[in-house]
């Protein structure tokens, strides 16, 4: 899209992304949305990534915010208590009248470029296979990890950044609690 820029997100953003992301999701799984929260919750913990958190502003709109991404750190424990950090990728979010115009993968591939840059290895996500697939995404199971309930549904998906550094690591994929919502919060 020939009116949208991206650029890293500021503290200034975070209202007005915020909103954005609750339009984003507002009854997309469910009634109402807990992404919104989730962001603002991931924001105040030492696992958010300031570095990889972007958003896509509309030029022609006086740069009114339109998409944003977001990054924390989580974790790979095995069986004998070893760690290993990955990313986890999420929210990914585009307002619904910007959907369906690029937006959302120039987010994906800009932040996973710069990801790269700062040497991360991996990145885990929950999301939309049929979405993520184009960026290189796969089932975690074809890199023997599970979720932390030891599940392995189609919507968990993960990636390396560098061929192979996944090869011989397994175990469960550990999220910032950031990402449990109370009902009423």
């Amino acid at each position: 899209m020939k009116n949208v820029i991206i650029r890293r997100e500021t503290k200034k953003d975070y209202r007005e992304t915020e909103n954005m992301v609750r339009e984003a999701f507002w009854d997309v799984y469910k009634p109402g949305c807990d992404e919104h929260l989730i962001l603002h919750k991931l924001r105040k913990v030492s696992a958010f990534v300031e570095e990889l958190a972007f958003v896509a502003c509309d030029t022609s709109e006086n740069n009114k915010i339109v998409g944003n991404v977001v990054y924390s750190e989580a974790k790979i424990i095995n069986s004998q208590n070893q760690k290993r950090t990955v990313l986890c990728l999420g929210p990914l979010s585009v307002l619904p009248a910007y959907q369906g115009k690029g937006i959302g993968a120039l987010l994906v591939n800009r932040s996973l470029q710069k990801a790269k840059l700062l040497e991360y290895k991996a990145v885990f996500l929950f999301g939309d296979p049929e979405y993520y697939h184009r960026f290189g995404f796969g089932n975690a199971k074809k890199y023997d990890i599970k979720t932390s309930q030891g599940e392995n549904p189609d919507a968990f998906m993960g990636l390396e950044l560098y061929d192979n550094v996944l090869s011989g690591i397994q175990g469960q994929f550990i999220e910032d609690p950031a990402f449990q919502v109370e009902s009423g919060e």
